[in-house]
């Protein structure tokens, strides 16, 4: 479940530096499951990867953690 939430927020309008609160991380996350789905959020954090192999990484470490601590 952890990936799947990750890749939400991976996916999402929230930027690395924003800093925002549990609340709205959590918010993030629901609001991009439910407009793109599940495995479309897969399949796009693996077309981001392909496409930005520099950047990709680094949001992809700061998602998970911020989903660790807005979830957990």
């Amino acid at each position: 479940m952890n990936a799947v939430l990750s890749d939400a927020l991976f996916l999402s309008h929230v930027q690395r530096s924003q800093q925002l609160p549990a609340e709205l991380i959590r918010a993030a996350v629901t609001d991009t499951v439910d407009r793109i789905g599940e495995q479309r959020c897969a399949e796009l954090v693996a077309q981001e990867f392909g496409e930005h192999p520099d950047c990709a990484p680094g949001r992809m470490r700061w998602a998970r953690t911020a989903v660790q601590l807005a979830f957990h």
